[in-house]
C-alpha cells in the first residue's frame, strides 16, 4: 500500500526530541487539476542538537528542503514519504516545498467536479496520518502547534479553514477552470490556530454555498456556518441543522463546565465522503448523504443528529485535550459517542436516543466483538496501520456502552465532575487513559484500576441468561443468572444492571416490578424472585446499563413468540429483539423461527431504527441463515410478509418508506417485480408513497437485480439525474445486472481500473453483491483471493479496504468460501495485518452463516 508506515515508537522517539512551535501553510490551489503547490515552514525546538529527525509528505514531488538556510537536496532527502532532517540546532526553521496530489479516494486533499456545473470541489481529510498528504508535516498527535494557512485560489471560491475566512487579496496567478475558462484568483492568509494536532487542522474550498448564524456561547458569540454545494443548496435544511447544533453547545458547554474552545464553528457537507464526519477543529466536514433530496427515513434523520453532536462534542474529547498516540483513540471515539446520546436523548426531540442506541450501535459492537479480530476497548497500536483498522465498532459503539456502564457504576454526578477536572486540567494538552482514570476515582471515591483493567483491556462479549424453575402452581423456586464468555475470552466482568419482570395485561406486557443489583462471576442469585408468581417475561440488562448479551429463558421465549407485539416500552422492544437475533446468530435459534417473530413484530413496531433492524435481521436471516432446502421458501415468505405490510401501511408513513425500500431490496418473483414495474411507472399506486428520485433509483435497482431492466431505461434515468449521486446509483444498478458479463464488468471496475472515485466503487461493489441467485458469484471466490496482494500493494487504504470488505462473495455463504478464505489465511501468514484482517473477518461471517443455517436445518 502506497505510503510509509510510521511506528509508535518512532513517534515516541521523536515527540522526545522535537517540540513543534508552529507551522506556516502556504498552498497554492490554482495550479492545475492533478496537482497542487504546498509550501511548509516549521519553526520548532530540538531536544539534542545535532540529533536528526524526518518530517512526513506523501505528495508528488519535493522540490526543495532548507534547514537553517542551508540547502538539503530531495534527491537524497526525500524518500516518497519522509523527508530526513539532519544535524539539528537547538532552534530550527525548516522550509519544504513540494507538489502535492489531488485524491479522488477522500483522503488528504480530495478533487471533485460537479457533474451538473463542472464546478471543482475539494476538501480535506487528515484522520489518521493524511494532513502528510497536504502538507510536509510532523505527522503525530502530540506534536501539537500553531498552524497559519495562506491559500491562493480562484477568487469566487469560499475557503474554509480551522480559523474564520479573512477577506482576500488580489493575485496576479489565473486559474483555469475545468471549461477551460480563465478566471482571477486571491489569496486568503488566515490568523494562526490554537495549539492543535495536525490530523484536525483542514481546508476546504470551492464554490460552497452559506446558510450563517451564531450561538451564545459561554466564551461570547460564535459564529455558525453550513455549507455546501451549489447544487444541493436547494435541499439544504439549515433550520434543523442549527436548531440541533446549539442544543448540542448549550448541553455541552454546562455538562464539561469548559466553553466552546475555537472562534467559529462550520459545517462543510462534502462530496464523495469516506464516512459520516470529522471532527475538524472548527471546521467540520460532514457527508453531503446528509443533505437529503428526497424523502428519507427517520432513522436516517435522527442518525444525522447524531452525527452533528459526534462531531461538536469532539471539540472537547479529542480536540481541546487530544490523546498522546492513537492506542487511546477510543477517549475520542467512545466519549463522543456517549457523549451525542445522551445529549440527544436530554437535549433534543429524539428522547428515545438510548433505544436507537441499543438497537442500531450496540448491535454493532456485538458483531464486531464476536469476531476473530476483536480487540480491547483500549487497544494495542503500534503502527499506523493498527490505528486505520481499528476505526470499529469497538472503538466507537462498544467503548461508549462501556462508558455508559462505568456511569451506572460510579453514579453521574460523580463521573460528570471527573470529566470537568480532567478538561480543566488538561486542556490544550495531550493525555492518557490514566489521566482520565485519575480524575474519576477522586469523584467517585473508587478504585477503578480494576474495573478498567476487566472492560477496558480485554475483549469479548459476556452472555447473561436467566435461569428460573418452579413448582407445580407456578412459584418460583430458583432464580440464578448464569454468565458466561467465549473460549478465546474467558473475562467474567461485574455487571450493574436491572432485571425487568413483565405480566400480560390484556394485550400488552407491563413491567410489573423490577430489581437493581451487580451481577459478578458465573452465577449470581435472584433470592428476591424465590416464592413469586413467575413473570411472562424476564428481561435481563433492563434499561440497557450494561454491556452484555442476554439470553430469554424458555417461558419468557414463549411469550414472546405468542404475544411478538405485547411489549409497548421501546427499550425493551429493542432488547428483546436483540436477544432473539443473538440467539439466531449463536445457532440457538433456527432462522425460520426467527423470521417468524419478525414478521409477526413488523407491522406493529414503531420505532424507525428498531424497524429498520428487523428488516435488515430478516434479510439476512431468511438469505444467509436458513438452511439451503428451506431458503427460497423463507425468501419468498419475507418477500410476501413484505408486501403485504407495504400495502397496509398507512400512506406517507415512515413505516411505508421503510418497508417499500426493503420489499425492493428483495422482490424477485414474477409478480412482485411486475408490482416494482407498476410502482414505478405509476400503473401501480400507493397513496403516500413518493416515487422521488432516490425511490426511482430503488425501484430501479430492484428491476436491475431481477433481470427485467436495460441499459436504456438506466441511461434515461441518468439523464433525468445527471447529478453525482445519479452517477453512483447508475453504476449500482448496472453491477446489479444478474448476467455474468455485468458481473465481470463491475469486478474489472473494482479491481482492475485504478482512479475510481471513492463512492463510485462503493456503490459499484454494492451493486455487485445484489445477487438472487448466489451461484453469480462462485467464480469469484478465487478471483477474491487472488487479487488480495495486488489490490493491497497499490491502492491506498480507504480503496483497498473497501474493495476486500465489499467485493467478498458473503452471499454465496458456502463451505466452498469459508474453506478458500481459511485456505488464503494459512497461505499469507504474512500478509499486512489489516488485509488478513478483513479476510478473517469476512471468512468468520461465513463460519457464522453455516453454523445457523445447521441449526435452521434440525427445525
Amino acid at each position: 500500500m502506497p505510503g510509509k508506515n510510521l511506528t509508535r515508537q518512532e513517534a515516541r522517539d521523536r515527540a522526545l526530541l522535537v517540540d513543534v512551535d508552529s507551522y506556516a501553510v502556504s498552498l497554492d490551489l490554482t495550479s492545475g487539476p492533478t496537482t497542487f503547490g504546498t509550501r511548509s515552514t516549521i519553526a520548532f525546538s530540538a531536544a539534542t542538537p545535532g540529533a536528526d529527525t524526518f518530517v512526513d509528505f506523501l505528495g508528488d514531488s519535493v522540490q526543495t528542503i532548507t534547514l537553517n538556510g542551508v540547502a538539503l537536496d530531495p534527491k537524497t532527502h526525500y524518500d516518497g514519504a519522509r523527508v530526513s532532517v539532519p544535524g539539528l540546532a537547538a532552534r530550527n526553521e525548516l522550509v519544504i516545498e513540494a507538489t502535492g496530489t489531488y485524491m479522488n479516494t477522500g483522503e488528504g486533499l480530495h478533487r471533485f467536479v460537479d457533474p451538473t456545473d463542472d464546478e471543482v470541489y475539494l476538501y480535506s481529510q487528515f484522520e489518521v496520518a493524511d494532513s502528510r498528504r497536504m502538507f510536509p508535516v510532523f505527522e503525530q498527535p502530540d506534536l501539537k502547534a500553531t498552524f497559519a494557512f495562506t491559500v491562493r485560489a480562484p477568487k469566487r471560491w469560499a475557503i474554509i479553514s480551522n480559523q474564520p475566512t479573512p477577506d482576500a487579496t488580489p493575485s496576479a496567478a489565473v486559474y483555469t477552470n475545468p471549461k477551460g475558462e480563465q478566471e482571477p484568483s486571491a489569496t486568503w492568509t488566515f490568523e494562526p490556530t490554537e495549539r492543535i494536532s495536525c490530523y484536525i487542522t483542514a481546508l476546504i474550498a470551492g464554490p460552497y454555498d452559506v446558510v450563517r448564524d451564531s450561538v451564545a456561547s459561554r466564551g461570547g458569540t460564535i459564529p455558525l456556518g453550513i455549507y455546501c454545494r451549489r447544487s444541493l443548496s436547494p435541499h439544504l435544511d439549515a433550520e434543523h441543522i442549527f436548531d440541533c447544533t446549539k442544543r448540542g453547545f448549550a448541553y455541552f458547554e454546562e455538562q464539561f463546565d469548559q466553553p466552546y474552545p475555537f472562534s467559529k464553528y462550520d459545517q462543510i457537507f462534502t462530496p464523495e465522503y469516506n464516512m459520516g464526519a470529522m471532527e475538524n477543529a472548527g471546521a467540520v466536514t460532514i457527508t453531503e448523504t446528509y443533505i437529503f433530496r428526497a424523502k428519507v427515513s427517520e432513522a436516517l434523520i435522527e442518525r444525522r443528529a447524531l452525527t452533528i453532536l459526534h462531531e461538536l462534542a469532539h471539540m472537547w474529547f479529542g480536540n481541546l485535550v487530544t490523546m498522546t498516540w492513537w492506542d487511546d483513540l477510543w477517549l475520542n471515539e467512545s466519549f463522543a459517542e456517549w457523549a451525542a446520546n445522551i445529549c440527544q436523548a436530554e437535549a433534543t426531540h429524539w428522547t428515545g436516543a438510548w433505544t436507537t442506541f441499543s438497537s442500531m450501535e450496540k448491535t454493532w459492537a456485538y458483531n464486531q466483538d464476536q469476531l476473530s479480530s476483536t480487540h480491547p476497548v483500549y487497544a494495542d497500536m503500534a503502527t499506523l496501520d493498527d490505528v486505520d483498522n481499528n476505526f470499529d465498532g469497538i472503538t466507537y459503539a462498544k467503548g461508549a456502552s462501556v462508558l455508559k456502564q462505568l456511569v451506572a457504576y460510579v453514579g453521574r454526578t460523580p463521573f460528570i465532575g471527573g470529566l470537568r477536572a480532567y478538561f480543566a486540567k488538561h486542556q490544550w494538552g495531550n493525555t492518557v487513559f490514566e489521566d482520565l482514570l485519575t480524575e474519576l476515582e477522586a469523584t467517585s471515591g473508587r478504585d477503578l484500576g480494576g474495573w478498567s483493567k476487566t472492560w477496558l483491556q480485554t475483549a469479548g462479549v459476556n452472555t447473561l441468561r436467566p435461569v428460573i424453575q418452579t413448582d407445580d402452581d407456578g412459584a418460583i423456586t430458583r432464580a440464578v443468572i448464569e454468565q458466561t464468555a467465549s473460549a478465546d475470552h474467558p473475562t467474567l466482568r461485574p455487571h450493574r444492571l436491572v432485571v425487568g419482570l413483565y405480566t400480560l395485561q390484556g394485550h400488552a406486557l407491563q413491567r410489573t416490578e423490577h430489581l437493581e443489583l451487580d451481577v459478578e462471576g458465573a452465577s449470581t442469585t435472584l433470592d428476591a424472585l424465590v416464592g413469586k408468581q413467575a413473570p411472562d417475561l424476564i428481561l435481563v440488562n433492563d434499561d440497557d446499563l450494561s454491556y452484555t448479551k442476554i439470553r430469554l429463558d424458555p417461558r419468557s421465549l414463549q411469550t414472546l413468540l405468542d404475544h411478538p407485539d405485547a411489549l409497548s416500552d421501546p427499550l425493551a422492544r429493542a432488547l428483546a429483539q436483540g436477544a432473539v437475533w443473538d440467539m439466531t446468530r449463536d445457532a440457538e435459534m433456527g432462522a425460520r423461527q426467527f423470521l417468524h417473530l419478525a414478521l409477526a413484530a413488523l407491522p406493529g413496531e414503531t420505532g424507525s431504527a428498531v424497524r429498520r433492524m428487523w428488516l435488515t435481521q430478516a434479510r439476512t436471516a431468511a438469505s444467509a441463515y436458513t438452511a439451503p432446502e428451506h431458503r427460497k421458501e423463507a425468501i419468498d415468505d419475507v418477500t410476501k410478509a413484505l408486501r403485504s405490510s407495504l400495502v397496509a401501511a398507512t400512506p406517507g408513513s415512515d413505516a411505508q418508506l421503510q418497508v417499500c425500500q426493503a420489499f425492493a431490496t428483495l422482490a424477485h418473483r414474477h409478480d412482485d417485480v411486475a408490482y416494482v414495474r407498476g410502482l414505478l411507472e405509476g400503473t401501480a399506486k400507493l397513496a403516500g408513497l413518493e416515487i422521488d428520485s432516490e425511490m426511482r433509483w430503488t425501484l430501479l435497482r430492484s428491476l436491475a437485480a431481477a433481470g427485467a431492466l436495460d441499459d436504456r431505461e438506466v441511461d434515461a434515468e441518468l439523464r433525468a439525474d445527471p447529478t453525482s449521486t445519479g452517477k453512483e446509483r447508475a453504476a449500482q444498478v448496472r453491477a446489479a445486472y444478474p448476467t455474468a458479463e455485468a458481473k465481470a464488468e463491475a469486478w474489472r471496475q473494482l479491481v482492475e481500473v485504478e482512479g475510481v472515485p471513492n463512492q463510485t466503487v462503493m456503490a459499484i461493489a454494492a451493486g455487485f453483491g445484489h445477487v438472487h441467485d448466489p451461484q453469480l458469484l462462485a467464480p469469484y471466490v478465487e478471483k477474491y483471493h487472488a487479487m488480495l496482494t495486488h489490490l493491497w500493494e497499490h491502492r491506498t487504504f480507504a480503496i483497498a479496504s473497501g474493495v476486500a470488505t465489499f467485493a467478498y462473495p458473503s452471499a454465496l455463504a458456502s463451505r466452498e468460501l469459508l474453506d478458500a478464505s481459511n485456505a488464503w489465511l494459512a497461505q499469507n501468514a504474512d500478509a499486512p495485518h489489516g488485509l488478513a484482517r478483513i479476510v478473517a473477518e469476512n471468512r468468520d461471517g461465513v463460519a457464522r452463516a453455516l453454523r445457523a443455517q445447521a441449526r435452521d436445518a434440525q427445525a
